[in-house]
């Protein structure tokens, strides 16, 4: 049954996921990959028999072009919002900045810290708390009353807005939030009780569909 029914999605890899750079607020198109990851998406999605009525996006250019590879696939008109409130976290000094040589400034212990924990925010950037506090109330306001009332509601945004928004649904505790990752194209389907609590929960991973590697960690 589709009543009552979200899908979150991760972007496809961006070129900045593929140059294994922090990238935060930056706005990169996806990779090649990227653009497989997505149609593997709808692919999955259309399997599934899942078809949108309402999507929302992140305002960065990498979420909107999978959301709109997906729309275009399925063959689904939709009402499509952008919103800065679902935008990845602001990753502060760490932007553009390659993985590997944050670790060697900063510590491999303090990077992941930075990048894991709850409540621990990047110089000048923002803690997974922060995205939080952005991501929450728009789904409160937004998402939520459109999965109640119109069905399946489609979400694409980022590994990090989506941790967000996954670590409150699945009411994960603090020391299972910094294991949580979300892969670049993951699908993440949940199904509502009429109290709007998680009634049922299930994911795909498209790498492994595509025969990929995994994704580089977020």
């Amino acid at each position: 049954m589709s009543e009552r029914t979200l899908v979150l999605v991760r972007h496809g890899e961006s070129e900045a996921n593929h140059q294994n750079i922090f990238t935060g607020w930056s706005d990169y198109d996806l990779s090649q990959r990227g653009v497989a990851e997505a149609h593997a998406v709808a692919k999955l999605l259309s399997g599934e028999r899942l078809h949108f009525g309402v999507v929302f996006s992140s305002s960065l250019l990498r979420a909107k072009r999978t959301a709109r590879i997906i729309l275009d696939d399925l063959g689904t008109a939709s009402t499509f919002e952008t919103a800065d409130a679902l935008k990845e976290r602001n990753y502060g000094d760490l932007t553009g900045i390659d993985k590997d040589q944050a670790r060697l400034r900063w510590g491999s212990a303090q990077v992941q810290a930075w990048r894991r924990s709850y409540d621990l925010a990047p110089p000048g950037g923002e803690s997974l708390r922060d995205t939080t506090a952005r991501v929450l109330p728009y789904y409160l306001h937004h998402i939520l009353p459109a999965v109640m009332a119109n069905g399946p509601v489609l979400v694409v945004a980022h590994g990090n807005s989506l941790r967000a928004l996954v670590s409150a649904l699945d009411d994960l505790g603090s020391d299972e939030i910094p294991t949580l990752e979300i892969a670049t194209g993951e699908i993440i389907r949940y199904r509502l009780a009429e109290d709007t609590s998680v009634e049922e929960r299930s994911s795909w991973r498209v790498d492994k569909v595509l025969g990929l590697p995994p994704e580089l960690a977020p």
